[in-house]
């Protein structure tokens, strides 16, 4: 091997094993390692950032661009409601639900299909009374079995389609991938709906535990004349309610709360406290700083009561006719402050790549840059109670949060999150719809039958999305998901040098030692298998840029035809379902469905060997090894 050779063949096990780690981001290693390839020289400085310039980099942004304005148009969402039957028994529900996920994945970001469909899926199984772990993880499967079925679908199809047109003069077109990446999604879709969801362990829905995670009390402090807090800002003494975990909600004064502005407001004799607190923290917090309850009583709300809605107070009110009338006033005073004056319970689920993945409420100023409060964790179906806002979260954490109501979408998105219950942006009128759906339908028309290309077309509707309204600049610029786009534009380089300095052909030639005197079948699902196995573990963009190369190389030593090479690692890398890592779409689900690591190949290992077994055969027979 060479020096360069030599080089590669230790940065890339490193870069796998950083990715693995998690401790540093991933686009930060791959830029990081890109500068390695740079001054190594593997990487010709004057070509360090073509990756993103290239047109993969390019669509992969646009389709996200583009997802977006099909959410904001509501017609998926009309879609949705129009086909999901509430009453249909478990295997149904999957198969119908898994149709439209796969078909919306088909022509929008996959993560993008899962997050229009996941809360109605949670809804369903809450009326049906069934555990969402019975459907959530098909239905995560099945998004990511549809995108192999068009070139936007998903990025390894994007990626793959380029790498062709740069080496072969031609890319796959839009419905290229169709016959192949349909046949596998309808064997996985009819896999997960009637024997996957019977493999996956009963346990008990994740997300209706989540909210048991809010502590017991929401009290009623005032400042007395003999307070500590006398004279202070609310700021000055959060040190002390963190030590205590005690949340402050909010300051009423004069009979006017106040969020925001509260932390700069110095506090005075008769300043009404709303805390938030264990009852153990709530003692302490209240004894060292001498605050008094009102009228000599702690005053707490439950759960419900903290989401009291009129009809309850309706039917409280009729139970409480004995209390005086002073009595009900104060009763229903203290319901308003926790729940009527714009505060709302928001359940979401963190991503992968959300803000506060590694870090806690606290460090990330939730409470004070948004008035925001971390009120309960459930991971893995488990609930977090003590700490909450010194606790690390995880992805496919559920947070539960008490946040202002008019700002609740941007709270979530500032995380990372994705709300889980009637959570998420207004869906925009029938005009809008006809059209979002009408320039996206044209686009693809257009694009499909060789009239312009792919990233000209999705162009031209990002355009038509802004000059109609369906989508603001600034909402683009917010769907973007830049990590992802930093590693393609990283990647994509050191995956040319791997091919360029020879390291792809060496990789190749192993293959063909591990197959040799063995029919070309045999190489090409052994690559199918290596490739979804690196799949499982590693970013699927960035297996597919390694993957490519050696794919093209393998075909030329076997003397075949590149394309179904090219498509199989297609396929492959795109069927990630033995981990919660391999995908976005795996990881969201996992603290909603109470999955633990170890629940997702009970049904991912046979998918991926059905997988292998339908994708080969539809290979060869749409591209022949002699093309």
């Amino acid at each position: 091997m060479t020096p360069d050779q030599i080089f590669l063949f230790v940065l890339f096990p490193t870069i796998f094993a950083l990715f693995l780690w998690g401790r540093i981001r991933y686009d930060i290693v791959a830029f990081g390692a890109l500068l390695c390839g740079v001054l190594w020289g593997v990487v010709p400085a004057d070509r360090a950032f073509s990756g993103f310039g290239h047109p993969a980099t390019i669509i992969v942004a646009l389709v996200l661009i583009v997802s977006a304005g099909l959410m904001r148009s509501g017609a998926i969402a009309a879609l949705t409601r129009f086909l999901v039957d509430t009453d249909r028994p478990a295997g149904g529900h999957i198969a119908v639900m898994g149709a439209i996920g796969a078909v919306m994945s088909g022509f929008m970001n996959n993560i993008a299909a899962l997050a229009l469909l996941m809360p109605v899926d949670l809804q369903t199984a809450r009326r049906a009374k069934r555990a969402v772990g019975c459907t959530l993880m098909p239905l995560s499967f099945a998004t990511i079995l549809g995108g192999m079925i068009t070139q936007i679908g998903t990025p390894p199809n994007i990626i793959i389609a380029t790498f062709r047109a740069e080496e072969l003069g031609t890319p796959f077109t839009m419905f290229d991938f169709a016959p192949v990446g349909g046949a596998v999604a309808l064997a996985g879709l009819a896999f997960v709906a009637l024997v996957g969801w019977r493999l996956l362990p009963r346990r008990g829905e994740a997300a209706e535990r989540g909210r048991e995670a809010v502590s017991d009390f929401i009290a009623e402090l005032v400042v007395g004349k003999k307070s500590r807090l006398s004279g202070k800002r609310v700021g000055d003494f959060e040190d002390e309610a963190e030590a205590a975990d005690l949340a402050i909600l909010s300051v009423m004064r004069e009979g006017r709360r106040r969020y925001g502005a509260a932390r700069n407001l110095r506090l005075r004799p008769g300043d009404v406290l709303l805390v938030e607190a264990a009852p153990e923290g709530l003692e302490e917090f209240r004894s060292e700083m001498k605050l008094e309850f009102p009228a000599g009583q702690a005053t707490h709300l439950s759960t419900a009561e903290t989401h009291t809605k009129s009809e309850k107070d309706k039917d409280r009110d009729e139970a409480d006719e004995a209390q005086s009338a002073e009595e009900k006033a104060k009763t229903r005073r203290r319901a308003e402050m926790a729940s009527g004056a714009g505060m709302v319970l928001l359940e979401a689920v963190v991503q992968a790549e959300g803000r506060i993945v590694g870090k806690t409420a606290q460090s990330v100023g939730l409470s004070w840059r948004h008035q925001t409060v971390l009120m309960g964790i459930s991971r893995q179906g488990r609930t977090i109670r003590d700490r909450v806002r010194r606790t690390r979260i995880e992805p496919g954490d559920i947070l539960l949060l008490l946040v202002p109501e008019e700002t609740q979408d941007d709270v979530a998105e500032w995380l990372g999150c994705l709300p889980l219950h009637g959570g998420g942006h207004e869906i925009v009128q029938g005009r809008q719809m006809g059209l979002a759906l009408g320039q996206f339908a044209l686009a693809i028309i257009a694009a499909s039958g060789g009239l312009i290309t792919m990233p000209v077309a999705l162009g031209l509707v990002l355009i038509g999305y802004i000059v109609t309204g369906v989508l603001s600049v600034r909402e683009i610029y917010s769907q973007v998901d830049w990590p992802v786009i930093v590693l393609l534009g990283s990647m994509i380089p050191l995956g040319l040098a791997l091919d360029s300095t020879g390291g792809s052909g060496l990789i190749a030639g192993w293959l063909m030692t591990a197959t040799a005197g063995l029919p070309a079948w045999v190489a090409l699902a052994l690559l199918m298998v290596i490739t979804m196995t690196l799949s499982d573990i590693l970013n699927n963009n960035a297996t597919t840029i390694l993957a490519a190369p050696v794919a093209l190389n393998l075909s030329q030593q076997l003397g075949v035809s590149a394309d179904p090479f090219l498509m199989a690692v297609a396929v492959a890398a795109s069927c990630a379902f033995l981990t919660p890592i391999g995908h976005q779409n795996n990881t969201v689900v996992m603290g909603p469905g109470g999955y633990r690591f170890g629940d997702y190949w009970r049904m991912g290992l046979p998918l991926e060997i059905i997988v292998v077994a339908v994708a080969v055969p539809m290979i060869l027979l749409v591209w022949p090894l002699q093309g």
